[in-house]
């Protein structure tokens, strides 16, 4: 009888995140997870080398050419999450090293930190979301063809505090979802558009933040799901409303000094930050699809709904791409608002940090912050988005900064996998198309 496991310990869930930011994983024995967490594991390639709803892409790493064959996994340390329910395990999983590795999101990332920390760098990080709520099942939604679906709230309102009364149960809900899963949220509350919510977690280690991220958007689609609500993290799901970023705060640090503050300096910025801005301003553009991912995403960046449009910085001003926040060494950080919602955490950590510490490689400046309408600066060519996925892509191909820190095998497989993308939008007869041109061409 001693032999039994406790109620919740039988079986853990094992998670590893893709090139998307989608979860696949498995339930295992406790017996198979304490086996994996000692001696490694092997997940099926497959993972490396599908989209986001499994339709398999040619890539020079896994295919039939190779079987789809196993790559070495290993289990992230520690004692997993809490999850919602019966309160067993997850526990998240990343490849080992071997090829793998070298297109595995998280370790992407990783690898990025240890460059910062020989730098002399540590960071901190804040990631924050919005989204849409909808009163749909994935099959109610499906069975509209995603149109004319009911909104959480009638109406909208912006901050309402009515809102969060009415809406007590969703709201307390989510915050009581993110303390049970270890993934704190900091504050949420209602935005503009109707259904239109956003959160931010708690401030963390990086890596820690992207688990947190990657973490809670799975499972509080579930958590929606199980109470008869579609929660939609498109970077715009819904025409004449804004889209749904997800911004990221970043600031790094020597021990426990902010290198981002200088009382002396312009808005208290010191010359490091300076030159950190600088270097993200610098390779935006060409680092734009770990941004934005998805045919979606560009639908997003327009003028006028609350998202960049080209490579701008100033102090406090959303209409730019790089926003700084704080007046104190606690509290100054660079916030990166081209992410969108749909974009992959570690990714997007890895290409903000890393051309932040390019930036501070090259001792780069940023030139004036813009104060007023950023949608009306006259920016340069170098500085101004590609206008699509495709665009994008080709874009990322050809940045020797991407591949000096992320090597080519995760850039040409991350473009490889956008081009996919990209191709498979192209061979599908649209909405827009069918009411522009069915009639009258």
């Amino acid at each position: 009888m001693n032999d039994i496991p406790p109620p919740g310990d039988d079986f853990a869930m094992l998670g590893y995140v893709d090139l998307d930011g989608l979860i696949r994983g498995k339930y295992a024995t406790s017996a198979k997870l304490k086996s994996w967490q000692e001696k490694g594991g092997a997940f099926c390639s497959v993972v490396l080398g599908w989209d986001s709803r499994d339709a398999l892409y040619q890539n020079r790493h896994t295919g039939w050419h190779t079987g789809y064959h196993d790559d070495p996994i290993r289990v992230v340390p520690g004692p997993g999450r809490v999850m919602p329910g019966d309160g067993r395990r997850f526990h998240l999983v990343e490849y080992a090293d071997g090829p793998g590795a070298a297109l595995c999101p998280r370790r992407l990332a990783g690898r990025v930190l240890d460059e910062a920390c020989a730098m002399g760098f540590t960071a901190l990080a804040g990631f924050e979301y919005e989204f849409y709520v909808f009163r749909e099942t994935p099959a109610s939604a499906l069975a509209k063809g995603y149109r004319g679906l009911t909104p959480l709230n009638p109406t909208t309102g912006g901050y309402s505090v009515q809102r969060m009364a009415v809406e007590d149960g969703f709201f307390s809900g989510l915050m009581a979802l993110a303390r049970q899963l270890e993934t704190p949220l900091e504050a949420i509350h209602p935005e503009a558009g109707e259904g239109a919510m956003e959160f931010a977690f708690t401030p963390s280690e990086p890596l820690e933040g992207a688990d947190r991220a990657a973490i809670f958007k799975a499972f509080s689609r579930a958590w929606g799901n199980q109470n008869g609500l579609s929660l939609c993290y498109m970077a715009k799901p819904l025409n004449g409303l804004p889209g749904c970023g997800g911004h990221t705060h970043l600031s790094l640090w020597q021990g426990e000094q902010s290198a981002f503050y200088d009382p002396d300096g312009e808005g208290g910025l010191s010359q490091t930050a300076r030159h950190f801005i600088a270097g993200q301003l610098k390779y935006m553009p060409e680092l734009l699809a770990l941004y934005a991912p998805t045919i979606n995403s560009f639908t997003r960046l327009a003028p006028g709904f609350w998202a960049p449009t080209g490579a701008t910085w100033g102090f406090d001003n959303r209409t730019c791409s790089l926003r700084v926040v704080g007046d104190s060494a606690k509290s100054v950080r660079v916030e990166m608002r081209p992410p969108a919602a749909d974009a992959n955490p570690y990714l997007v950590l890895a290409a903000a940090l890393a051309s932040g510490l390019q930036g501070i490689r090259e001792g780069l400046d940023p030139g004036p912050a813009i104060k007023g309408n950023g949608y009306e600066a006259d920016l340069p060519p170098e500085r101004r988005f590609p206008a699509s996925l495709a665009e994008a892509a080709a874009r990322l191909r050809g940045s020797d900064m991407a591949r000096a820190w992320f090597g080519d095998a995760f850039t040409d497989h991350f473009v490889t996998s956008r081009e996919a993308e990209v191709a498979a939008q192209r061979a599908w007869v649209s909405d827009w198309e069918l009411n522009r041109y069915f009639e009258m061409i």
